[in-house]
């Protein structure tokens, strides 16, 4: 959380605006892992009660964000290496048969305006990479990969890879800041993955998307070992 009071939040649906800004500390790193606190320090810093905090709160727990620490309040999960590497292969082994069930079983097309807004997406997150601006880079590129997903005609699976890309990038974060310039160091090539979707290229798909867990992988854990 920013120091010095935190953001303003509206009163209609607090219980999602907060998970909402708290995802948000979470995922940058202002919140970082092994961060203890209460359900009252998370009122008090967003001037609100306690209830749609303790909902919030529970809601990100659920997710895989937060762990429940009994009579303690909350604390942001903390990653190892180990975790990071299985949370990049389960990652890539679920698109790879997302996408190869995809062709075999030939899903509905995906509609004009979805594959506009897909590629869009996938400029803003090529855009965020290449210039290294690592908190626009997140929100992109996570709203890309989810987007991506949904084409796919299955919520629970979007969901499901939106859960696991998230924990991934809390163990990623502090690293990747390590370094005092990100421009053009994460993967950006979000927009041939799009256009080969687009295309119904699953080779090139699935070449791209390899791509990026070996590059993510190989980039986060160098950067761990340097570190240590």
């Amino acid at each position: 959380m920013r120091d010095g009071g935190g953001p303003q939040v509206r009163r209609s649906s607090l219980r999602q605006q907060i998970a909402d800004a708290l995802r948000d500390e979470i995922l940058t790193g202002r919140l970082q892992s092994g961060r203890r606190f209460t359900v009252k320090e998370i009122a008090e810093t967003y001037g609100v009660s306690a209830t749609p905090v303790r909902e919030a709160l529970v809601d990100l727990a659920a997710q895989g964000l937060l762990e429940v620490e009994q009579h303690r309040g909350f604390q942001v999960r903390q990653f190892t290496a180990a975790d990071f590497r299985s949370l990049t292969e389960a990652r890539t082994f679920v698109v790879d048969a997302a996408f190869r069930w995809m062709t075999e079983y030939g899903t509905a097309d995906p509609s004009p305006e979805a594959i506009a807004s897909v590629r869009r997406r996938a400029e803003a997150a090529a855009r965020a990479a290449q210039t290294g601006v690592l908190d626009v880079l997140i929100g992109c590129d996570l709203r890309f990969w989810r987007e991506l997903a949904v084409m796919g005609g299955n919520p629970h699976l979007s969901e499901f890879l939106d859960r696991v890309r998230a924990q991934a990038w809390i163990y990623a974060v502090p690293h990747l800041r390590s370094l005092a310039d990100l421009a053009g160091v994460c993967w950006s090539d979000h927009i041939a993955l799009a256009d080969a979707l687009a295309d119904r290229d699953t080779a090139t798909a699935l070449h791209l998307t390899h791509e990026y867990g070996e590059h993510t992988l190989a980039l986060v854990e160098r950067l761990a070992t340097a570190r240590s």
